[in-house]
Order: structure tokens, then sequence, then C-alpha cells
């Protein structure tokens, strides 16, 4: 599959909710994920599905999900942009907020070998 058909894919789960079943289906098992600032709970990096399956179940599980919209994505060779706007309430704080995200992912030998996340989070 090309960046361009995975990316298609990825963006119709996670429409659909599905996130973990597009990691268990799109990334390699030595992907490498990078968060745009350190997280204390989860750190900025992880490495390896095992690692990145663990980072979406702590969101889940620390998050009050309203609302997800996901658009995309934006392939360029081996690589797709995809553009996930959040509506949340983090359990920490109580206080609603949106957040605006892109995510950068890379494809190698048919697999989403990195992805990389750029954000803002607005009230």
């Amino acid at each position: 599959m090309t960046a361009a058909e995975i990316g298609k894919e990825l963006v119709a789960l996670c429409r659909q909710g599905k996130n973990m079943d597009a990691i268990a289906k799109f990334y390699s098992p030595n992907i490498e994920s990078v968060e745009a600032m350190a997280n204390p709970q989860i750190g900025q990096v992880q490495k390896g599905i095992e690692a990145v399956k663990g980072k979406n179940q702590w969101w889940i599980e620390n998050h009050q999900i309203h609302k997800v919209e996901v658009n995309g994505p934006f392939p360029n060779g081996d690589q797709f942009i995809v553009h996930f706007t959040y509506e949340v309430t983090p359990k920490q704080t109580g206080q609603r907020m949106t957040m605006s995200e892109m995510g950068l992912y890379t494809v190698q030998n048919g697999k989403i070998a990195k992805e990389t996340f750029f954000y803002t989070m607005c009230e």
C-alpha cells in the first residue's frame, strides 16, 4: 500500500473511533511516536508498537472525549498529514477544551514507521 492509501484507511478508522485498530493494522512493530511536548506521565517519545498502544490507552483513560473530527489525509510521497480536532475534558483538570492537532506520518515498507504530532490547545 502507498502512504496515500494507508492514510485514507487510517482516517476512515479514526473517524469511526477505531484508532487502536488502525495502530494494529498499519503501524510498524518498531514505530516511533513523537509528541509536541513531554507529558509527565508518558514522556515525549514512544518507541515500539506496545509503547504506542500504551500511550493511546493512557489518552483514552485520562480524557473524556466529547467530539472528534478527522480530516485528510494530505499525502506527499512516503508521508501524509492528518488533521484532528478534539473536544475533550482532561479528567485531571475537569476543564473542557478544544485541541487542534496535526499528525505527520512516515511510511516505510508498507507500514507507518514514524508519527510526529503538532498541536495547540484552546479553551
